[in-house]
C-alpha cells in the first residue's frame, strides 16, 4: 500500500511539473490540445465557416472569444455582424470550449500572433504563405488537412507547392 501511494505522488508530482514547464513553454500559453469539444455547434459551424475554417474554440483563451465575438462589426476588415442570438450563441460556445489552461496576460485575437503559433511555424519559409494555395497563416486547412476536425498533428501537415 506504501508502495503504491508512494508511485501515485511520484505520477501526480511529474505531472504537475510537466504542466508547469509546458505553461511557461510559449510565454504562459498553454492551451492544451487544439481540438474540438466532442459537442459540437452548427450555428458556428455554418457561420464561422462560411468565411474561413471554424477555428477550433481550443486555440485561443475565453477572454480572446469574447473579444473577437464583440467586435464582429470590424472583424479582420469584414463586418461579420450577426443578430444578438447568433452572437450569444457562438459566443458562449466558442468561451465554454475555449482553452482553460491559458496563463499569458495576453487576450489575442489572432491565433497567428499567439507564441505557440509562432513556435510551431518558425521553420516555415516566409515564401510558403504566400504560395497561391496557403494565402496566408490564418489558413490552418490549406496545410492541416484535419484542421476542420481539430487534428493539427504534425506529422499529417502537408504543405502545398
Amino acid at each position: 500500500m506504501k508502495t503504491l501511494l508512494s508511485l501515485l505522488l511520484a505520477l501526480a508530482l511529474g505531472s504537475t511539473a510537466a504542466q508547469a514547464e509546458s505553461g511557461n513553454k510559449y510565454g504562459g500559453e498553454d492551451r492544451g490540445k487544439p481540438v474540438l469539444p466532442s459537442q459540437s455547434n452548427n450555428l458556428w459551424k455554418q457561420e464561422c465557416g462560411s468565411c474561413h475554417l471554424a477555428f477550433a474554440p481550443g486555440l485561443l483563451p475565453a477572454e480572446s472569444w469574447r473579444k473577437v465575438m464583440g467586435g464582429l462589426d470590424k472583424h479582420f476588415g469584414a463586418d461579420a455582424s450577426l443578430s444578438p442570438e447568433e452572437n450569444r450563441e457562438i459566443s458562449a460556445f466558442l468561451v465554454n470550449n475555449a482553452s482553460n489552461r491559458w496563463r499569458a496576460p495576453t487576450a489575442p485575437l489572432r491565433i497567428t500572433e499567439t507564441a505557440w503559433f509562432k513556435h510551431k511555424h518558425r521553420e516555415l519559409a516566409p515564401g510558403v504563405w504566400k504560395r497561391a494555395a496557403v494565402k496566408g497563416p490564418a489558413n490552418c486547412a490549406a496545410c492541416h488537412t484535419g484542421a476542420d476536425r481539430g487534428d493539427f498533428n504534425e506529422d499529417r501537415v502537408r504543405i502545398p507547392r
